[in-house]
C-alpha cells in the first residue's frame, strides 16, 4: 500500500504560497520497520518536500539510525566524527550532545536530567539558549513573558574534513508542555515569530535561493564559501547575532594557531548552492557561522555585466566583508512568513533534508524541565553536488 503524504499544517504567520512543495506528514508507514518499497517512496518524498513528520511513532535508536542510513548506506559516522562530540570541550558543540552508548551515530539532546536512557545512567542535558551565544539577549522581564530568540541557523555539519550528512532524523521521547513563545529579531526591523515552546524552526534553501534578485543568483550560483579549520572551535568565544544568523565581526574567534590541529586538505570549500538529487532544483546551503571565505567566479562567457556583482570574479578574505554579503543574501529568508516552527508532540519523528534546509533551536527552559530527543545525522559518503555549467549559464 503507497504512504499518504498530507501537507503540513502551518502557521497562521506562514505565507502558503511559499511552502506548496514544502513539508509532508507521512501516514500509513510504521517508521521504525518500513518495508523496501515505504522506503523509496519516503526517500522520494523527502528530496521533494525536504521536510517529513511522522506522528505517533515508535522508534529504537538503532531503528532510527537503519533509517537515517537508508539515504547513504556507505555511510556510517556520526556527522561529527562517532563518539567525537565530547572529545573537544572547547567546541560549542560540547554542553548540547550525549551519545546514546549501543548506538553512537544516534545523540541524546535537550534539557535537564535523564535517567536510564539506553545506557546512559545519568544525563545532565542542557538546551542551547541565546542568552549563551548572541551578543546581547531578551531582559529577564521580557524572557519572563515568553519572549526568546533563534539559537543559530544551521546545517548539521562538522564543516571539516567529513562530507555533510544527507538527512537528520530528531524523535521526540519527552516533549514538555508550555505556552507560546514570541521569537523576536532584535534587529530593528520589528520583525517577531509565535512559536511553540521549544521548537525546531526550519526555512527552504530553496526558497532562499529563489527570492534573491537577479544579481544575487548570479553572485551564488558563481560562489563558494570556505570554512574555517574545526569551525565550532573557531566560533566559540565568539556572540552571534540577534536572529542567530551568523556571527558578530569582533574580532573574538581562535587564532588558526589555537585549534586543535588540522590540515589545510581537509577544510571544507563548498559551493553556497547544493543541487537537490531528485527535483534539481538548486538550496542555497550555507552555515554562516563557520564561513572564513567567500570565493567568486568570474561571469562565464557571453553573460550580461549590467548590473553584476564581481564581473571579474573575487576571493573575500576580509571576514567582516563575507559575513555582510552572505547576510544580506540569506536574511530576506528568515522573515517570520518563511519560517515553518514545527510544534513538536510526544514521538513524532522528523527527517529533514540537511543538504536542503536550515534549522534551529528556539528558545529556553527552566534548568529543572526534562525535554529528551534522540538525533540522528551520518557525515555522507559523498560531497555535496553544487550547481551544473548549465545552472551557470542559466542564472549568472
Amino acid at each position: 500500500m503507497a504512504i499518504e503524504l498530507v501537507p503540513l499544517p502551518l502557521p497562521a504567520s506562514a505565507d502558503p504560497s511559499k511552502f506548496g512543495d514544502f513539508g509532508r506528514e507521512v501516514r500509513g508507514v510504521d517508521p521504525g520497520n518500513p518495508t523496501p518499497e515505504q522506503l523509496k517512496e519516503i526517500e522520494e518524498a523527502l528530496y521533494k518536500y525536504d521536510t517529513l513528520l511522522f506522528r505517533d511513532a515508535d522508534v529504537t535508536p538503532e531503528q532510527q539510525y537503519r533509517l537515517t542510513k537508508h539515504f547513504d548506506p556507505a555511510s556510517e559516522n556520526y556527522g561529527h566524527g562517532n563518539n567525537k562530540t565530547g572529545e573537544t570541550k572547547k567546541s560549542i558543540l560540547h554542553p548540547d550532545l550525549k551519545t546514546i552508548p549501543s548506538v553512537p551515530q544516534v545523540q541524546l539532546i535537550g534539557n535537564g536530567t535523564v535517567y536510564d536512557h539506553w545506557g546512559l545512567a545519568e544525563a545532565k542535558l542542557k538546551h542551547p539558549s541565546h542568552t549563551t551565544f548572541h551578543k546581547t539577549k531578551v531582559s529577564d522581564e521580557d524572557a519572563d513573558k515568553g519572549v526568546t530568540r533563534y539559537y543559530r541557523w544551521h546545517i548539521d555539519a562538522a564543516l571539516y574534513d567529513l562530507n555533510p550528512p544527507k538527512v537528520t532524523t530528531l524523535y521526540g521521547v519527552t516533549v514538555p508542555e508550555g505556552p507560546t513563545q514570541v521569537c523576536r529579531y532584535d534587529d530593528g526591523t520589528g520583525d517577531e515569530l509565535p512559536v511553540p515552546l521549544g521548537t525546531t524552526a526550519f526555512v527552504s534553501g530553496r526558497t532562499m535561493f529563489d527570492i534573491l534578485p537577479k544579481e544575487y543568483k548570479s553572485l551564488a550560483v558563481r560562489s563558494k564559501v570556505k570554512y574555517a579549520p574545526h569551525p565550532y572551535v573557531w566560533m566559540a568565544p565568539a556572540n552571534a547575532m540577534s536572529t542567530g544568523l551568523g556571527i558578530e565581526s569582533e574580532g573574538l574567534e581562535l587564532a588558526l594557531e589555537e585549534l586543535p590541529a588540522w590540515e589545510e586538505e581537509k577544510i571544507k570549500v563548498l559551493p553556497i548552492l547544493w543541487k537537490n538529487p531528485v527535483t534539481g532544483a538548486l538550496h542555497f546551503q550555507v552555515h554562516p557561522c563557520g564561513v572564513q571565505e567567500l570565493i567568486v567566479d568570474p561571469l562565464p562567457a557571453g553573460a550580461s555585466r549590467d548590473g553584476a556583482l564581481y564581473p571579474d570574479g573575487v576571493h573575500v578574505k576580509d571576514l567582516k566583508e563575507v559575513r555582510e554579503i552572505l547576510y544580506k543574501m540569506q536574511r530576506p529568508a528568515i522573515a517570520p512568513a518563511l519560517v515553518y516552527p514545527h510544534d513538536w508532540r510526544p514521538n513524532d519523528l522528523v527527517i529533514f533534508h540537511n543538504r536542503g534546509v536550515l534549522h534551529t533551536v528556539v528558545g529556553a527552559f527552566k534548568p529543572d524541565t526534562v525535554r529528551a530527543f534522540h538525533q540522528c545525522n551520518l557525515a555522507a559518503s559523498v560531497p555535496v553536488v553544487g550547481p551544473s555549467d548549465e545552472d551557470v549559464k542559466q542564472w549568472a
